[in-house]
């Protein structure tokens, strides 16, 4: 038995009363929406408020904080390089390999194991890869940030930039 073919017992599910079909019998003329008002004449939108400013806009948002110097590396594990079968590793060849994008800050992590020495120099390396890096003979070198101050430079206001 498939969810799709699930139905209830029979009779144990009633039918929606259908308002508004003349007077005879339950739910007609006003079709239970009293008289007069807006309520009664057309539908009215969820959280309106009669033209005070509903609370969903009077309550305060854009709440936290985002930090505009944020340095955004793309991980890269140690797994990973040797797969590439390389024997010197940067960040131009990591996105000839299409490991990472164009443009992207590569740091190595340390999942998985490198069993031969290889040169490899990245943006930032995490203290097991380095070590792991090392142990097998190779060197990590690490390529200097494509700004100056060590920093990328500010993406206007924290609170609207997001």
């Amino acid at each position: 038995m498939r969810l799709h073919e699930l139905s209830s017992a029979q009779g144990s599910r009633r039918a929606k009363r259908r308002v508004g079909r003349g007077i005879g019998g339950k739910g007609g003329k006003t079709a239970g929406r009293g008289t007069k008002g807006q309520h009664a004449r057309d539908t009215v939108p969820a959280g309106f408020e009669g033209g005070q400013l509903p609370l969903m806009q009077r309550i305060p948002k854009l709440r936290g904080f985002h930090n505009p110097f944020r340095i955004e590396y793309t991980p890269v594990n140690l797994d990973a390089l040797g797969a590439l079968g390389l024997d010197d590793v940067d960040p131009e060849g990591l996105v000839a390999a299409g490991v990472v994008r164009k443009g992207a800050l590569v740091k190595v992590l340390g999942r998985g194991e490198i069993s031969r020495p290889v040169r490899v120099r990245a943006h930032a390396f995490s203290s097991s890869a380095e070590a792991a890096i090392t142990a097998a003979g190779g060197t990590a070198e690490r390529v200097a940030l494509p700004f100056a101050s060590g920093r990328p430079p500010a993406r206007g206001n924290a609170l609207t930039n997001r």
